[in-house]
């Protein structure tokens, strides 16, 4: 199951350019998503603030600092040739870790929709550390499962195991929140990095036997919350808990229903602006581009998504060094999973579990995360290119 050997040359010289090397077409796809995202912020949040005598601009203004901040992040995490990270993933990890027993802390970690999951900031800002969490696990299961020290093309046992710890305690850190939803994503980037890293097959499909038996026990022992259970019961059941959950999805259906083809046009939706959806900036952003923008710009948004896959998928491709691989490949499965599992609780096709489409929905952390997993397929590229 081995797809690469163990290359190993260190080669690369930057230019003066702070942005040389980088994937334009890449570059390009998230910079639209970006402003459309703004944009449909917006739309899902201008009316209501208005109606209700608030700044109708109060989401715009923080999501607009988020992405500043966020490309911040991607710029810095691209100056410093990712190789390195392999002398600062332990602390990296350990700065993850960190974040996730500080969350659980009573009265230090703030509670929303039945998770403690966020750390509350000056300026009513919050940063969730289950999100950088991922970026902390990616890196440091790539390390572990890239280097060798034996001459197998395969990673030995003691590497796998090594691995799996490494992205265990995390993973058991968000469990207590609860967070299926991120646990899902780390647990799709975990296997596929382990499948990449040339593990045996019977490593992989026993990790994701592992995870579909433990999430029937979880929700028998009653690890998984009571709003998590009646979101899954809505997806099996629409007409379950019709007041939560099942109105949440309902309505979505509806609105991205009522857009047609061409939308109503941006600030124009009916549902969007009597805030039908709850939470519409965030976890159901996609439903504002499917009442507004209609199935062509909903189309256009699957299309630029995908094109951040495609070109990402080639930037692993084209890697000499297996860590490099190993990073974008988490990435990958990171993002790919991520707008499956949103996209398709929208539409009702995937229960669902609170994540943020990548690039477009408010949120910092989300909007953190994703920028610097960018900065990383950018990092990778330029190091190939150099």
């Amino acid at each position: 199951m081995s797809t690469f050997r163990n290359r190993s040359p260190y080669r690369r010289a930057r230019n003066n350019s702070a942005f040389s090397g980088f994937d334009p077409i890449l570059t390009g796809a998230v910079a639209a998503l970006l402003v459309i995202g703004t944009l449909l912020v917006y739309a899902a949040t201008r009316d209501w603030y208005a109606r209700n005598g608030l700044d109708p601009q109060y989401y715009l203004k923080r999501h607009v600092i988020n992405i500043v901040i966020g490309i911040a992040l991607a710029w810095g995490t691209t100056i410093i040739d990712y190789r390195l990270l392999r002398a600062y993933t332990p602390f990296i990890w350990l700065a993850g870790v960190a974040g996730l027993i500080f969350v659980l802390i009573p009265g230090l970690g703030s509670e929303v929709n039945g998770a403690r999951a966020w750390i509350p900031l000056p300026g009513g800002f919050q940063i969730q550390p289950a999100e950088i969490a991922k970026i902390s696990i990616i890196i440091g299961i790539s390390m572990l499962l890239s280097e060798r020290t034996h001459d197998s093309d395969e990673p030995s046992k003691n590497d796998i195991l090594k691995a799996l710890a490494v992205a265990a305690l995390p993973i058991l850190l968000i469990l207590r929140q609860p967070d299926m939803g991120t646990v899902f994503i780390i647990s799709a980037s975990v296997v596929t990095i382990l499948a990449v890293s040339g593990a045996p097959t019977r490593w992989v499909v026993g990790l994701i036997l592992l995870a579909l038996i433990g999430g029937f026990v979880a929700v028998k022992a009653g690890v998984i919350s009571d709003y998590q259970v009646k979101r899954l019961q809505s997806f099996v059941d629409p007409t379950a808990d019709s007041q939560g959950a099942g109105y949440q999805l309902r309505q979505a259906r509806i609105t991205v229903g009522s857009g047609g083809l061409i939308g109503t046009g941006l600030f124009n939706g009916p549902q969007t602006n009597g805030r039908f959806v709850p939470e519409q900036q965030t976890d159901f952003i996609f439903t504002v581009a499917g009442e507004e923008l209609g199935f062509v710009g909903s189309g256009i948004i699957i299309l630029l998504l995908l094109t951040i896959l495609m070109r990402a998928f080639g930037i692993a491709r084209r890697s000499t060094d297996p860590y490099g691989t190993l990073v974008c490949t988490g990435v990958i499965a990171w993002f790919a999973f991520q707008i499956f599992e949103n996209v398709g609780m929208t539409l009702g096709l995937m229960p669902m579990t609170g994540v943020p489409l990548p690039f477009l929905s408010y949120g910092g952390s989300s909007m953190f995360a994703n920028l610097i997993g960018f900065g990383l397929l950018q990092n990778v590229h330029a190091s190939h290119r150099s």
